[in-house]
């Protein structure tokens, strides 16, 4: 299952409606689940002022965003390039209010696209957070670094010398 919030693969954070009762299936949204607590965090601060403005408590113009983060920050501005690119197919004269479905579609395409790559690289990259004052841990998973004697010359004497015959 993915995290509702940022879809990467969800990790035993779920949510619950408790206006519902034990019984009822509502209670337990099966989609409502999340990969870390900030992302439930987020979720709950979203899903608690849309009940408010559901319910006519809050003002609907007055409903709080989370600020992005320097990580999603950084990946809005790898999105630009794409950006750039897509409306140059386009072309830079025709205004936003002119494009077509499929044009606004192709643009829209790039710049989720790009985000969503640059959020997967950044969590891929850093799978393994460094300690402080430690150098990052590499991933056990990557070929380079699965087999661990890789790096050894093969020197067994039963194998013959790469590229040498006797």
């Amino acid at each position: 299952m993915k995290c509702w919030v940022c879809k990467r693969q969800a990790r035993g954070f779920g949510h619950t409606d408790n206006r519902h009762g034990v019984g009822d299936p509502r209670r337990y949204p099966i989609d409502w689940v999340f990969c870390s607590q900030r992302c439930q965090t987020a979720f709950h601060a979203m899903y608690g002022n849309w009940l408010r403005a559901k319910d006519g408590r809050s003002d609907i113009k007055g409903v709080a965003m989370i600020d992005p983060s320097d990580i999603e920050l950084a990946a809005m501005r790898k999105c630009l390039k794409s950006f750039g690119e897509a409306a140059g197919e386009i072309g830079f004269t025709k205004p936003l209010g002119n494009y077509s479905e499929a044009e606004a579609l192709q643009v829209i395409d790039a710049i989720v696209t790009c985000y969503t790559d640059a959020m997967v690289e950044h969590h891929e990259a850093s799978k393994y957070p460094p300690v402080r004052g430690m150098t990052p841990t590499p991933d056990p998973m990557t070929p380079s670094s699965a087999h661990p004697f890789a790096d050894m010359e093969d020197d067994l004497p039963w194998e013959e010398p790469k590229g040498k015959k006797p």
